[in-house]
């Protein structure tokens, strides 16, 4: 078979992913769903199979003001409609923004019918909601990768709780689900977790893998007041969520707005990079996402069904049936316990006792069907053997770039762009000198001797599968090793390019690489002992300058 025909099997594969997942929970897992009450034990809907096409979902959850709609802004590049900002609780509403041809608002309501949307689910909590509930629509490169969901400022008075009209924490919780990353925002000024937002926290137990915590506005306060800040919220945290991990918190200004004070800018500047990364990502993992949010769902089933077949069968034939439940329902802690022996299961994936005991209380025990072993055998096969299966089609580490280009299929669209910052951090900004075809002249500032270069290796650069904009360690060694240079030579290559030393090559990065491999190989020169000016990008500039001064 040709290398072509080779990799558009692959392509086929990868395309295949979604609908198999589709087919997968058609066959194996609705049933099971259907005969044992799981969209009423759980209050979760059955999935349809827009939500499996769906794109990557980021939910920003946060108290009044600490900035989830600025930094949506940000992230866009310009304001969407229905954007409200102000220091009062300003977004009153879940608003879902997408991609669209034109610029409008779509209100709640017509947002849950639509066939395209995976909204559908959220019927269920009532035309109050829904009023609650638009979309944003507009152009943007952003939304074309990834999903954005703003959500209302969290209050802290019992009386703003009441009068919302809807479960908040169980719209989150809806939402937490489907989303592939949740950012939870703090203002550097306000660090107290109220009721309300302990509450929301606590429906986000068993999502911790998705949770990334923002300290937001942190440029305005000192070096020192900021250490004192984090150090409370790592504190906070590790009281309310239930976790020997530690949440991983980004630390910065996430606006388009310059920093009020640059005593921390490079700091801010990696933090913020390192989030965008994670952002850039997330259509590439949506797949994996979408695979291990199918085993959690199977792992509850299965569970749920061992425990309902139990309950089925302790009933009586004719007498004294509500007695009996009764009994069983006050027993419940054992039941748990008997179940999870006798079947070998994991106490994760018990349903929370108490809502499940409250929710048997509405049952009838004798309505329950009994366990069938060939629908348990079904879930079984899922985590055994089908979605193994599925995983080894997506990429993986053990990948050729080849293998990830053609498994990826879809190349840059890929990747989400990321703001551009230079200026915010009081760098010299070179987009104006990009906007002139011919480039700056080596008078000015901005000067880059290899500007032309770098726009001859942009389609090399793409061909390699950068993530986020980035090459990984492992594939730009095989990139320099191809060369045929001597290692001590692609050593010192290496640590001239990684100007930023963060162990990845971007694209100006790379170029810089290439010049230095070319100029040893078809020109003889030596490796200088450090880089010239005019070959380091310009946006790296201030970095060697802070080594220079001994920063």
């Amino acid at each position: 078979m040709s290398p072509n025909g080779a990799s558009d099997e692959v392509i086929n594969k990868t395309n295949k992913v979604s609908a198999k997942l589709k087919a997968i929970y058609k066959d194996n897992i609705l049933p099971s769903e259907k005969r044992y009450q799981y969209d009423f034990f759980y209050e979760s809907p059955f999935l349809t199979d827009v939500e499996f096409d769906a794109k990557p979902q980021v939910m920003l959850v946060g108290q009044y003001s600490v900035g989830k709609t600025s930094f949506i802004r940000y992230m866009l590049g310009r304001d969407f409609p229905g954007a409200r900002i102000g220091p009062e609780p300003t977004t009153d509403r879940f608003t879902c923004l997408i991609n669209g041809p034109d610029e409008r608002t779509i209100p709640g309501n017509a947002l849950s019918v639509h066939p395209e949307l995976p909204f559908r689910g959220l019927e269920r909590f009532g035309v109050s909601f829904l009023s609650r509930f638009e979309g944003s629509q507009l152009p943007s490169t952003v939304l074309r990768s990834i999903t954005l969901v703003d959500t209302p400022g969290i209050l802290s008075g019992e009386k703003q709780r009441t009068n919302r009209g809807y479960d908040f924490t169980k719209v989150v919780a809806w939402f937490a689900e489907r989303a592939d990353l949740i950012l939870l925002l703090f203002d550097a000024h306000k660090l107290d977790i109220s009721d309300e937002l302990k509450s929301t926290i606590d429906v986000l137990k068993g999502h911790e893998d998705k949770i990334r915590c923002i300290l937001n506005k942190a440029d305005q306060i000192n070096r020192q007041q900021l250490m004192r800040v984090y150090g409370a919220l790592l504190w906070s945290l590790g009281k309310t969520i239930d976790s020997p991990e530690v949440l991983r918190v980004y630390v910065g200004s996430f606006w388009s707005e310059p920093l009020k004070s640059m005593d921390n800018a490079e700091l801010f500047e990696q933090e913020e990079s390192d989030l965008m990364r994670d952002l850039a990502i997330l259509p590439r993992q949506s797949a994996v996402r979408k695979i291990n949010e199918l085993v959690k769902r199977i792992r509850k089933v299965k569970a749920l069904a061992y425990i309902i077949g139990h309950l089925k069968s302790q009933m009586p034939a004719v007498m004294g049936k509500e007695k009996k439940q009764q009994k069983l329902i006050n027993d419940m802690p054992n039941v748990f316990r008997v179940i999870m022996k006798k079947h070998n299961l994991a106490p994760g994936d018990f349903p929370d006792i108490n809502q499940f005991t409250a929710k048997l209380k509405e049952t009838k025990f004798s309505e329950f069907h009994s366990l069938k072993m060939d629908q348990i055998q079904l879930l079984e096969d899922c985590l055994s053997s089908h979605l193994p299966h599925l995983m080894s089609e997506l990429p993986s580490e053990t990948d050729s770039p080849e293998t990830l280009r053609a498994k990826f299929a879809e190349g840059e669209q890929d990747v989400v762009p990321l703001p551009t910052r230079g200026a915010k951090f009081g760098k010299v900004d070179a987009t104006n000198a990009a906007s002139n075809p011919f480039g700056a002249s080596e008078e000015e500032d901005n000067y880059w001797a290899l500007e032309e270069s770098a726009e001859r290796l942009k389609e090399s650069f793409a061909a390699l599968g950068p993530q986020g904009g980035f090459l990984s360690p492992q594939t730009a060694k095989e990139v320099l090793i191809k060369t045929g240079l001597q290692k001590d030579q692609l050593r010192a290559i290496w640590n001239l390019s990684d100007i930023d030393r963060d162990g990845y090559l971007d694209h100006h990065e790379y170029v810089v690489a290439m010049f230095l491999c070319d100029a040893v190989i078809q020109k003889g020169r030596p490796i200088p002992a450090e880089l010239p000016m005019s070959v380091i990008p310009p946006s790296k500039r201030p970095m060697i300058n802070d080594r220079s001064s001994g920063f």
